[in-house]
């Protein structure tokens, strides 16, 4: 009797790692630089520009915000410093090695998550849905087949029942759908042509003067 094969162990690839993934695939990102500490920090704030959000970042750490591993909206040097030696004490033993991900700060009332995975039934999946405070509310979620096309990407779009949130909002402009549907086929390439991807997950993919930006992703990849 031949014995069930067993899944291969996966990793999580850091904040900083994934983002690069998904940005080489043709993901807008906010600027970012990753420092090792304070100074470290307080330097790529002013070449980033103020203001800016300051993570702590490692392999180990996928959950910041549970954590409280999250810094929001520093203005300034003295800010940052405080922010860079409270995260960086808030480090565990089974974290190993981190750094301090400084990026610049992007506002906007909406958020999508986006990203990809592996359904046991139906294969390697791209999905879009509604973020935010509304997620667990509305649980307005869509799904495609990778490999995605134009028409998928739209359609993937139009599938989200929430279609009021995705036009003009609270003084905002409607979400530019051509920017969303670039993410989502940016994400179906990556996915399609990186067979040791398990999963990518953007959340939040925040909407900023109705364009897509993804302020945090976390890559699932297997080992080798």
């Amino acid at each position: 009797m031949e014995s069930a094969t067993e899944p291969s162990p996966t990793r999580t690839l850091s904040e900083h790692e994934s983002k690069a993934r998904v940005r080489a695939a043709g993901v807008v990102t906010a600027p970012e630089t990753l420092v090792p500490d304070g100074e470290g920090a307080v330097q790529a704030a002013h070449e980033i520009g103020f203001p800016v959000v300051l993570k702590l970042c490692g392999d180990a750490i996928a959950h910041k915000t549970e954590r409280g591993l999250v810094r929001l909206g520093l203005t300034d040097d003295a800010a940052v410093r405080a922010a860079a030696a409270e995260l960086l004490a808030a480090a565990r033993p089974e974290d190993g090695v981190v750094n301090l991900l400084v990026a610049r700060m992007v506002r906007g009332n909406r958020e999508l998550i986006a990203g990809c995975l592996e359904d046991p039934t139906f294969g390697r999946c791209v999905m879009l849905g509604i973020g935010g405070i509304f997620a667990e509310a509305l649980a307005d979620v869509a799904f495609r087949l990778v490999p995605l096309s134009e028409r998928d990407a739209y359609e993937l779009i139009d599938d989200l029942s929430t279609q009021k949130l995705l036009g003009a909002f609270r003084g905002e402009p409607a979400i530019d759908r051509a920017a969303v549907a670039a993410t989502l086929l940016a994400l179906s390439r990556l996915f399609e042509t990186s067979s040791e991807i398990v999963s990518i997950d953007l959340n939040p993919l925040l909407i900023a003067d109705g364009k897509p930006i993804a302020v945090d992703a976390l890559i699932e990849v297997r080992e080798p």
